[in-house]
């Protein structure tokens, strides 16, 4: 069986947050292991024109690996003492064509790329993510003595982005619980994403990936530079699971920032839960699936504390909480001053907005509006209202008198935007297939023919 030696290679590069590529067992079958003389002393650093500069650097457009003929390049890898921005090149050094390259990642995928028209290199089609490893399958044909076709394997890996220029996506709700059906996802990035630069913002909205089981149509939504919220075109459906994913570990998101590791998210919805509030018949009916569960006798926000129109989410329940007006701007003292133990209270707003036993308030239950901006009802009927429902579950209330609850900042008011109104908050634009987030793909494997 013949013998087979394994040749060092080596490359220059530095990603943008400031990855190093690094080239390691390059395969010849049968050639002998011999030096390269034109190889440049270790610590020279190598442009993709070829310039040297022992103790310096080059500047390149692009990063390259260069591949000997009959050896490949030896000594220890190289760092660039500028960042560069650009795509990876595999470039032979000396006479032969690559006739075929295919790189894939660790998981397999195949990285896009192009030939050059005499087939002498090959380039990727974007800059490859940082702290990723890649493989490299190279037909070399002609060029030198020896067999006309030779193949060598490269394996090469881009250094991870320091910590601090690495973007993680913190997603909500708590991973593994089962929530409303008007629960929306959130995700908290750790760099803020400006406005103005749209293509970053693209990136990082095709990275983050909801999967659903049943699939429903969703869009992210950029409530600011830190924050995005998912929600689906309708309600999600009862018993729905969602698996929440970024797809942007190592991808390029702007100068000096690229993707890092962020922790998966998975849960399901759970039935359809409606607590309907109509402030003009002063009741509130509970569906559940469609289906009526109860109608309630209720008192909402009199005049000057108005009850929010629109529909909101339940945020978490409190079996006692203590309620005070100086919480919401009410002076102590005052006429309208409160300071209140109150039991099975629902919360639907961050400010202090609850559905809750209001047991001093059963006569005006029914029949007119006397809180300060919650919805009261007995004692008996709040504990099975705070039984009956659990976070995400719908909460809204119809033909009232109070200001529209707003879409953000103080609660999940996201269903009070129409689904046009929601497309404009997306970077990817309306009517796209991509703005349903998907994570970056790679392209397919590139051929290269030889020159004739």
């Amino acid at each position: 069986m013949p013998s087979r030696r394994y040749v060092r290679g080596w490359g220059a590069v530095s990603l943008v947050a400031g990855a190093v590529l690094l080239g390691t067992a390059a395969q010849f079958p049968d050639r002998p292991e011999t030096p390269d003389p034109a190889a440049p002393a270790p610590g020279a650093v190598v442009s993709l024109d070829g310039c040297v500069a022992p103790g310096g650097w080059c500047s390149a457009p692009r990063h390259t690996v260069l591949l000997g003929g009959t050896t490949m390049l030896t000594g220890r890898p190289f760092t660039v003492d500028r960042r560069v921005d650009g795509p990876v090149e595999i470039a032979l050094r000396s006479p032969g064509t690559l006739a075929d390259v295919t790189v894939t990642d660790r998981r397999g995928r195949r990285i896009a790329g192009s030939p050059s028209p005499d087939g002498s290199r090959w380039t990727s089609a974007a800059p490859l993510p940082a702290g990723n490893r890649f493989a490299a399958r190279l037909v070399v044909e002609g060029g030198g003595e020896g067999p006309r076709r030779q193949i060598a394997r490269l394996d090469f890996r881009t250094v991870p982005a320091p910590v601090g220029e690495r973007l993680t996506a913190s997603f909500g709700p708590d991973d593994g619980g089962r929530y409303g059906v008007g629960q929306p996802v959130t995700a908290e990035l750790s760099h803020p994403v400006p406005e103005d630069d749209g293509e970053a913002r693209r990136t990082v909205e095709r990275g983050l990936v909801v999967a659903t089981e049943p699939r429903v149509e969703g869009s992210w939504y950029w409530v600011g530079p830190r924050t995005l919220h998912y929600r689906p075109r309708h309600y999600w459906p009862a018993r729905t699971t969602v698996r929440v994913r970024s797809g942007l570990e190592g991808v390029r998101i702007a100068d000096g920032l690229h993707g890092g590791r962020s922790r998966a998210l998975t849960f399901t919805t759970g039935d359809r839960i409606e607590a309907v509030t109509d402030v003009a018949a002063h009741e509130m009916t509970v569906l559940r699936d469609g289906r009526v569960l109860r109608t309630l006798p209720v008192t909402t926000g009199r005049a000057g504390y108005r009850t929010r129109g629109g529909t909101k989410v339940v945020l978490g329940k409190e079996p006692l909480v203590r309620m005070r007006g100086d919480s919401i701007g009410i002076a102590r003292g005052s006429r309208d001053s409160y300071d209140l133990k109150v039991r099975w209270a629902t919360r639907v707003t961050w400010s202090g907005e609850y559905l809750h036993a209001a047991p001093w308030s059963l006569d005006a239950q029914g029949t007119e509006d006397v809180s300060h901006g919650c919805t009261g009802m007995s004692t008996r009927d709040a504990a099975w209202l705070y039984d009956t429902v659990r976070e995400g579950d719908l909460v809204s209330v119809v033909n009232g008198y109070g200001a529209p609850m707003a879409p953000f900042g103080n609660g999940f008011g996201d269903w009070n935007l129409g689904w046009s109104a929601w497309l404009r908050g997306s970077a990817l634009g309306p009517d796209t297939p991509e703005r349903a987030a998907a994570a970056p793909r790679t392209g397919g494997a590139v051929v290269l023919r030889p020159a004739l």
